[in-house]
Protein backbone atom coordinates (compact mmCIF):
# COMPACT_ATOMS: atom_id res chain seq x y z
CA UNK A 1 0.00 0.00 0.00
CA UNK A 2 1.78 3.71 -0.79
CA UNK A 3 1.90 5.90 1.84
CA UNK A 4 4.12 8.75 -0.63
CA UNK A 5 4.03 10.40 -3.67
CA UNK A 6 5.98 8.67 -6.23
CA UNK A 7 9.33 11.01 -6.78
CA UNK A 8 8.98 10.92 -10.48
CA UNK A 9 5.60 11.76 -10.66
CA UNK A 10 4.78 14.16 -13.17
CA UNK A 11 4.40 18.07 -12.22
CA UNK A 12 1.79 18.67 -9.18
CA UNK A 13 -1.27 21.25 -10.02
CA UNK A 14 -2.18 21.86 -6.94
CA UNK A 15 -5.76 23.19 -8.37
CA UNK A 16 -6.04 19.28 -9.07
CA UNK A 17 -8.42 16.96 -7.70
CA UNK A 18 -6.16 13.90 -7.52
CA UNK A 19 -3.43 16.12 -6.06
CA UNK A 20 -5.16 16.99 -3.12
CA UNK A 21 -6.66 13.61 -2.56
CA UNK A 22 -2.64 12.97 -2.27
CA UNK A 23 -1.81 15.39 -0.23
CA UNK A 24 -4.65 14.38 2.22
CA UNK A 25 -3.03 10.65 2.24
CA UNK A 26 0.13 12.18 3.07
CA UNK A 27 -1.04 14.03 5.99
CA UNK A 28 -3.54 11.36 6.68
CA UNK A 29 -0.76 8.45 7.15
CA UNK A 30 1.33 10.62 8.91
CA UNK A 31 -1.05 11.17 11.87
CA UNK A 32 -1.99 7.40 11.55
CA UNK A 33 1.84 6.33 11.94
CA UNK A 34 2.42 8.74 15.13
CA UNK A 35 -0.74 7.07 16.59
CA UNK A 36 0.09 3.30 16.01
CA UNK A 37 2.70 1.25 17.65
CA UNK A 38 5.80 0.27 16.05
CA UNK A 39 4.80 -3.23 15.83
CA UNK A 40 1.78 -2.41 13.74
CA UNK A 41 3.44 0.00 11.09
CA UNK A 42 2.96 -2.72 8.68
CA UNK A 43 -0.63 -3.51 8.86
CA UNK A 44 -3.28 -4.17 6.59
CA UNK A 45 -6.13 -4.91 6.47
CA UNK A 46 -6.43 -8.20 4.01
CA UNK A 47 -9.71 -9.89 5.44
CA UNK A 48 -12.82 -8.43 3.31
CA UNK A 49 -15.43 -7.86 5.77
CA UNK A 50 -12.64 -5.12 6.86
CA UNK A 51 -11.40 -3.75 3.85
CA UNK A 52 -15.65 -2.76 3.05
CA UNK A 53 -15.53 -1.51 6.44
CA UNK A 54 -12.73 0.86 5.60
CA UNK A 55 -14.19 1.59 2.44
CA UNK A 56 -17.40 2.93 3.84
CA UNK A 57 -15.91 4.77 6.79
CA UNK A 58 -13.76 6.63 3.85
CA UNK A 59 -16.94 7.20 1.92
CA UNK A 60 -18.96 8.52 4.77
CA UNK A 61 -17.54 8.26 8.39
CA UNK A 62 -20.88 8.67 10.11
CA UNK A 63 -22.34 6.02 8.37
CA UNK A 64 -19.99 3.30 9.04
CA UNK A 65 -20.93 2.19 12.78
CA UNK A 66 -18.45 0.09 14.26
CA UNK A 67 -15.67 -2.76 13.56
CA UNK A 68 -15.42 -5.82 16.45
CA UNK A 69 -13.05 -8.08 16.18
CA UNK A 70 -13.27 -11.09 18.59
CA UNK A 71 -10.89 -14.18 18.90
CA UNK A 72 -8.08 -15.87 21.08
CA UNK A 73 -4.68 -14.14 21.34
CA UNK A 74 -2.52 -13.68 18.94
CA UNK A 75 -5.42 -14.32 15.88
CA UNK A 76 -4.38 -10.85 14.27
CA UNK A 77 -6.95 -8.63 15.48
CA UNK A 78 -5.10 -5.81 16.41
CA UNK A 79 -3.38 -5.97 13.43
CA UNK A 80 -6.06 -5.79 11.35
CA UNK A 81 -7.59 -2.67 13.16
CA UNK A 82 -4.78 -0.96 12.44
CA UNK A 83 -4.94 -1.93 9.06
CA UNK A 84 -8.53 -0.82 8.76
CA UNK A 85 -7.62 2.84 9.59
CA UNK A 86 -4.14 2.80 7.50
CA UNK A 87 -6.55 2.00 4.22
CA UNK A 88 -8.92 4.92 5.63
CA UNK A 89 -5.69 7.14 5.79
CA UNK A 90 -4.39 6.34 2.38
CA UNK A 91 -7.89 6.93 0.69
CA UNK A 92 -7.16 10.73 1.50
CA UNK A 93 -10.22 11.29 3.53
CA UNK A 94 -10.92 15.23 4.26
CA UNK A 95 -10.24 14.36 7.85
CA UNK A 96 -8.46 12.26 9.72
CA UNK A 97 -8.46 11.95 13.84
CA UNK A 98 -7.16 8.86 15.37
CA UNK A 99 -6.84 7.66 19.00
CA UNK A 100 -5.77 4.12 19.47
CA UNK A 101 -5.50 2.76 22.97
CA UNK A 102 -5.54 -0.49 24.99
CA UNK A 103 -8.61 -1.31 27.30
CA UNK A 104 -6.75 -1.29 30.49
CA UNK A 105 -4.51 1.51 29.83
CA UNK A 106 -7.86 3.87 28.60
CA UNK A 107 -9.46 2.86 32.34
CA UNK A 108 -6.10 3.33 34.33
CA UNK A 109 -6.22 7.18 32.37
CA UNK A 110 -10.15 7.68 33.23
CA UNK A 111 -9.44 6.69 37.15
CA UNK A 112 -9.59 10.11 39.81
CA UNK A 113 -6.64 11.40 40.63
CA UNK A 114 -5.04 14.47 42.53
CA UNK A 115 -5.34 16.55 38.75
CA UNK A 116 -8.99 18.09 39.33
CA UNK A 117 -10.97 17.61 35.72
CA UNK A 118 -7.89 15.37 34.07
CA UNK A 119 -10.20 12.19 33.84
CA UNK A 120 -13.37 14.45 32.51
CA UNK A 121 -10.85 15.61 29.87
CA UNK A 122 -9.30 12.50 28.98
CA UNK A 123 -12.56 11.04 28.22
CA UNK A 124 -14.09 13.78 26.55
CA UNK A 125 -10.94 13.67 24.28
CA UNK A 126 -11.88 9.87 23.69
CA UNK A 127 -15.30 10.30 23.24
CA UNK A 128 -15.29 13.20 20.83
CA UNK A 129 -12.62 11.81 18.48
CA UNK A 130 -13.19 10.87 15.06
CA UNK A 131 -11.89 6.89 15.29
CA UNK A 132 -11.63 5.35 18.19
CA UNK A 133 -9.70 1.92 18.38
CA UNK A 134 -9.97 -0.02 21.66
CA UNK A 135 -8.25 -2.71 22.20
CA UNK A 136 -8.47 -5.67 24.28
CA UNK A 137 -11.71 -4.67 25.22
CA UNK A 138 -13.10 -6.71 28.34
CA UNK A 139 -9.91 -7.94 29.64
CA UNK A 140 -9.85 -5.08 32.33
CA UNK A 141 -10.89 -5.85 35.86
CA UNK A 142 -14.86 -5.41 35.34
CA UNK A 143 -16.94 -3.03 37.96
CA UNK A 144 -19.26 -0.85 38.52
CA UNK A 145 -17.22 2.08 37.66
CA UNK A 146 -15.97 0.65 34.88
CA UNK A 147 -19.25 -0.21 33.67
CA UNK A 148 -20.39 3.40 34.20
CA UNK A 149 -17.34 4.86 32.04
CA UNK A 150 -17.43 2.57 29.43
CA UNK A 151 -21.13 3.08 29.03
CA UNK A 152 -20.78 7.33 29.24
CA UNK A 153 -17.82 6.43 26.22
CA UNK A 154 -20.16 4.10 23.92
CA UNK A 155 -23.63 5.95 24.60
CA UNK A 156 -21.59 9.49 23.37
CA UNK A 157 -19.78 7.97 20.36
CA UNK A 158 -23.19 5.80 19.65
CA UNK A 159 -25.49 9.25 19.91
CA UNK A 160 -22.94 11.20 17.57
CA UNK A 161 -22.30 8.39 14.92
CA UNK A 162 -18.55 7.77 15.30
CA UNK A 163 -16.42 5.34 13.89
CA UNK A 164 -15.58 2.77 16.48
CA UNK A 165 -12.76 -0.20 16.30
CA UNK A 166 -13.27 -2.92 19.10
CA UNK A 167 -10.98 -6.00 19.05
CA UNK A 168 -11.76 -8.21 22.20
CA UNK A 169 -10.70 -11.72 23.19
CA UNK A 170 -14.23 -12.75 24.48
CA UNK A 171 -16.85 -13.49 21.70
CA UNK A 172 -20.29 -11.17 21.25
CA UNK A 173 -22.10 -13.60 22.91
CA UNK A 174 -21.61 -16.82 24.15
CA UNK A 175 -24.31 -19.02 25.91
CA UNK A 176 -22.01 -21.33 27.39
CA UNK A 177 -19.33 -19.13 28.75
CA UNK A 178 -18.38 -15.24 29.57
CA UNK A 179 -19.03 -12.93 26.75
CA UNK A 180 -18.87 -9.60 26.31
CA UNK A 181 -22.35 -8.53 27.32
CA UNK A 182 -21.17 -10.05 30.74
CA UNK A 183 -18.17 -7.21 30.91
CA UNK A 184 -19.78 -4.28 29.15
CA UNK A 185 -22.95 -4.54 31.04
CA UNK A 186 -26.90 -4.54 29.29
CA UNK A 187 -27.06 -0.76 28.77
CA UNK A 188 -23.69 -1.01 26.79
CA UNK A 189 -24.58 -4.49 24.94
CA UNK A 190 -27.57 -3.13 23.70
CA UNK A 191 -25.90 -0.21 22.28
CA UNK A 192 -22.90 -2.04 20.94
CA UNK A 193 -25.97 -4.80 19.00
CA UNK A 194 -27.33 -1.65 17.33
CA UNK A 195 -23.39 0.27 16.98
CA UNK A 196 -21.45 -2.63 15.10
CA UNK A 197 -22.28 -2.88 11.86
CA UNK A 198 -19.26 -5.40 11.22
CA UNK A 199 -18.26 -8.10 13.46
CA UNK A 200 -15.39 -10.08 12.62
CA UNK A 201 -14.47 -13.49 14.42
CA UNK A 202 -11.20 -14.72 14.12
CA UNK A 203 -9.70 -17.94 14.17
CA UNK A 204 -6.71 -19.60 14.24
CA UNK A 205 -3.35 -20.48 15.79
CA UNK A 206 -1.28 -17.64 17.97
CA UNK A 207 0.91 -15.91 15.08
CA UNK A 208 2.67 -14.57 18.28
CA UNK A 209 4.23 -17.95 18.91
CA UNK A 210 5.20 -17.94 15.44
CA UNK A 211 7.14 -15.24 15.63
CA UNK A 212 4.54 -12.73 13.66
CA UNK A 213 2.81 -9.76 15.26
CA UNK A 214 -0.59 -10.07 16.03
Amino acid sequence: MPERLDDDSPEENPGDQAWHRRARAEYALARWRAATPPRFRDAEATLPEVAAWADRALEDHTAAGALLLTGLTGTGKTHQAFGALRRIAAGGPKRFELIAVNSADMYGSLRPSHVVGAAERELKRLCEVQYLLLDDHGTAKGSEWTEEVTYRLINYRYNHCLPTLFTSNLPARDENGPDLTDFVGARVASRLAEMVSTLVPMIGADRRRGGRAA
